[in-house]
């Protein structure tokens, strides 16, 4: 009987070998990508508002800041509910962040307005994901602790352009918070469009000659130094934006109050009001910063930033793109030295820079904001570029006009 001749079908080429499992892995590589695209990048950002009545805390005066301890305590709690909420529900990982525009009055409680951002797939059915924010809201009432909550009114759901609004009608909101991310980096030297929508150009025959602070849509803050030699406010425009050359917007000023006891000798009261000519409509890249409350401690060691348009070494030229730098809060005992200012600074002025120096303002940033960043990442004004002993210099710090001290004064002068 003739032996049975192996069978050929029995054995696999070893290049089809390879190529099925390169085919397989492919396949495989492909389906995770498109799994990794689903739940990560085809997802949207999605804004709701709501309300909650706060019953338990009657409204007052130091709820209308957001400068006030009072204001970040009761925000704070809000905020801190509403996220341990979600990160214990089942939209633990669809929910971003929460964040309470407004404080306002309501009967004899008070009203939060609070934005929350949600990250769901595109393909998300609108009606279905409310109703989930919903009945996770609900029972974050039985577990309000010492807040007692009214059941709120129905969530609404806010396109990106809603939720920009909320945040430009009230003051120190950078783009990072307006779109509730979770990326709060401030790098470089430079600054981008929209990073301190707050900061002014005051131009003399449309050169510029000084930084200012918008703190309404109306009044801006600057150095009383800046109008030493030409206080009529005909010649003077202030512009908006990113560039001195190229503005965003240009707006003619109205009138310059200079504070009635400033002495250029000493640079006591170095603090000057300024009055648009007309309004400006906030946007994401124009907006107003927070003045702090007359009782805002500025800690020394602290971070703060200051900007402007100013010259990057003594006698040098000023720039046309706006520049950052970040700062250190200096005492007014280690400012006065003898090595340093020697007694020069006064209790209503506040010191900033780098003891080994080489971070400071400099000629032209004079009348600009030196803000800080409060627990709930909004901007406060504590400081304006008033003087310094030249540039950057160790144990020559500049030194600014301390906003707290001035509160009365500015409320006087612009009811703010």
């Amino acid at each position: 009987r003739p032996a049975r001749v192996p069978s050929t079908s029995r054995f696999l080429n070893p290049c089809v070998v390879g190529f099925a499992v390169v085919a397989v892995v492919v396949i495989l590589a492909v389906t995770v990508a498109l799994l990794i695209h689903f739940l990560a990048f085809d997802q949207k950002s999605y804004f709701y508002h709501s309300s909650f009545q706060i019953l338990n805390v009657k409204y007052n005066d130091k709820l209308n800041s957001p400068g006030t301890q009072e204001y970040r305590t009761l925000s704070g709690k809000i905020e801190s509910m509403i996220s341990e909420t979600f990160k214990e529900s089942n939209l633990r990982n669809q929910f971003i962040r929460a964040h309470v525009v407004k404080l306002r009055q309501g009967g004899s409680g008070v009203i939060a307005d609070v934005v929350m951002k949600f990250k769901f797939t595109r393909s998300s059915n609108g009606a279905s994901m409310k109703s989930k924010i919903e009945s996770v809201l609900h029972q974050m009432l039985n577990n309000s602790g010492n807040l007692e909550i009214n059941p709120f009114t129905e969530i609404t759901q806010l396109t990106g352009q809603d939720a920009e609004y909320m945040f430009t009608k009230e003051c120190g909101a950078r783009s990072d918070l307006i779109t509730l991310s979770d990326e709060r980096i401030i790098g470089g030297s430079k600054a981008e469009e929209g990073d301190w929508p707050w900061q002014v150009s005051l131009q003399l025959s449309n050169v510029h000659h000084c930084g200012g602070v918008l703190i309404s849509n109306t009044w801006i803050l600057t150095a009383a130094h800046c109008f030493r030699s030409y206080s009529d406010p005909y010649p003077w425009t202030v512009t908006f934006g990113l560039s001195t050359i190229f503005p965003k917007l240009r707006v003619r000023v109205r009138t310059i109050l200079v504070h009635e006891n400033y002495k250029s000798g000493t640079h006591e009261n170095d603090i000057a009001l300024v009055q648009l000519n007309k309004g400006v409509t906030f946007t994401k890249t124009i907006h107003r910063v927070c003045l702090p409350a007359a009782t805002q401690k500025i800690l020394p060691g602290s971070t703060a930033y200051v900007t402007g348009w100013g010259s990057q070494k003594h006698g040098g030229h000023t720039v046309t793109d706006l520049e950052q730098a970040k700062v250190k809060i200096i005492s007014n005992d280690a400012c006065n030295a003898p090595e340093s200012y020697n007694g020069a600074v006064l209790s209503r002025m506040l010191c900033a820079g780098a003891t080994k120096g080489g971070v400071d303002a400099c000629q032209g940033d004079s009348g600009g904001p030196l803000v800080q960043e409060d627990s709930r990442r909004l901007w406060f004004l504590v400081g304006i570029v008033s003087w310094g002993y030249k540039c950057g210099l160790p144990d020559k710090p500049g030194v600014y006009t301390r906003v707290t001290a001035y509160r009365d004064w500015i409320y006087q002068y612009t009811g703010i």
